[in-house]
């Protein structure tokens, strides 16, 4: 019997493990980034200093994320560069130590490590916030900010830091920084109807993260929400659980859904956005000088973040209809039926815009925030 030859991808991850079991995680990141996996002297010298750069800095940071360091290219965080940045401006008396592809957990049981300071900081969906920090949950209100632009200015925004800033902080979060992935799809399953208009999703099936506000979006549009832990999405999808999800097209691809999907349609209907998050308490401590360097190499990251999104969705549309998915982009009149139908404007929202933004006065400042151009320019994709 012929034997199985290894595949070069497992081969790659067994060097990887290797690398990462001698000389550390970080090493065998930025080989694998580097492009020098399989150069003994060029990792043993990433090794060496990295060691000596760990051993020198008055900081080290453990900063986790469950997405690989390749992904950028199809899911814009920025991991690699983000520690470079850190070190950099630091003059590498921060050291960030990176946790890629859900090494210390992923969606909301990370964002519990960096609330209980398990973990200093990392990168998650606002929706998988949302338990710890219900105040970024407002974002989920459909058709107000949905817009990568509309995010982009409402997150930089005086009026955001004013009204949200403060309750993100009282629930242990230091933010770093916000980005959007693109606004959420409606995306359905192989052999599932495509999705144009509201009235197509009545009795849908739909996944949703732990967002109580999207719950209420798809029960306005008469889909059945119901919450699925998203490492168990892609099972729950496979085997009918559920009819459909949401995210961003980036995620789709990313994350394994481009061979198990019919039907990509984008409603554009909120953003599917991130946090940059450290401990409030971990960020409260560092020296004054320190924090001003964390605080630059936050904002470069931001920017260079928000400029991967066209390509990492470009990279991210082929590998979907390579796959097989379809994309439809709703017409103005269908579009108008979402708006009507479960946008920001319908009275069922009021009690969450008192809860999150404090009045119905400020969550119109927040609206106004939304549509005033900031200091970031981002292009929005219309499908």
């Amino acid at each position: 019997m012929k034997a199985t030859q290894p595949s070069i991808a497992s081969l790659e991850r067994r060097r990887f493990l290797e690398i990462s079991g001698r000389w550390g995680l970080s090493t065998a990141v930025l080989a694998g980034v580097g492009g020098y996996l399989w150069n003994d002297q060029a990792v043993a010298q990433t090794g060496a200093d990295e060691e000596k750069k760990q051993k020198a800095a008055k900081v080290v940071m453990l900063f986790a994320t469950e997405y690989k360091i390749e992904d950028y290219v199809k899911y814009p965080v920025m991991q690699a560069q983000y520690k470079a940045n850190i070190e950099t401006i630091s003059k590498n008396q921060i050291y960030c130590k990176l946790h890629p592809a859900g090494q210390l957990g992923i969606g909301a049981a990370l964002a519990q490590k960096i609330q209980a300071g398990t973990v200093q900081g990392g990168a998650v969906s606002l929706s998988n916030f949302s338990p710890y920090a219900p105040a970024v949950d407002l974002i989920n209100i459909p058709y107000w900010c949905g817009e990568n632009q509309k995010f982009a200015n409402l997150v930089t925004s005086r009026a955001w830091d004013k009204e949200i800033t403060p309750k993100v902080v009282a629930r242990g979060y230091k933010p770093l920084f916000y980005f959007t992935v693109d606004p959420r799809t409606v995306a359905t399953r192989k052999g599932y109807k495509k999705i144009a208009t509201p009235a197509d999703m009545q009795g849908m099936k739909m996944r949703v993260p732990p967002s109580k506000l999207l719950q209420q979006f798809y029960r306005l549009a008469g889909a059945n929400p119901t919450v699925v832990p998203w490492g168990e999405t892609a099972t729950a999808i496979k085997q009918g659980v559920a009819d459909g999800l949401d995210p961003a097209i980036s995620a789709l691809a990313t994350f394994g859904f481009h061979d198990i999907l019919g039907w990509v349609s984008t409603v554009r209907s909120v953003p599917d956005a991130q946090m940059f998050a450290a401990n409030a308490m971990w960020y409260s401590n560092l020296p004054t000088d320190l924090k001003v360097a964390f605080d630059l190499a936050n904002e470069k990251t931001q920017l260079e973040t928000f400029a991967q999104i066209e390509k990492a969705r470009n990279k991210s549309i082929e590998i979907m209809k390579a796959g097989g998915a379809q994309f439809y982009n709703p017409t103005d009149a269908e579009f108008r039926q979402w708006v009507e139908t479960c946008g920001e404007q319908r009275k069922e929202w009021n009690d969450f815009k008192i809860q999150f933004a404090g009045s119905l006065d400020k969550f119109e400042e927040l609206k106004k925030a939304a549509n005033t151009k900031g200091p970031i320019t981002v292009a929005d994709f219309r499908g």
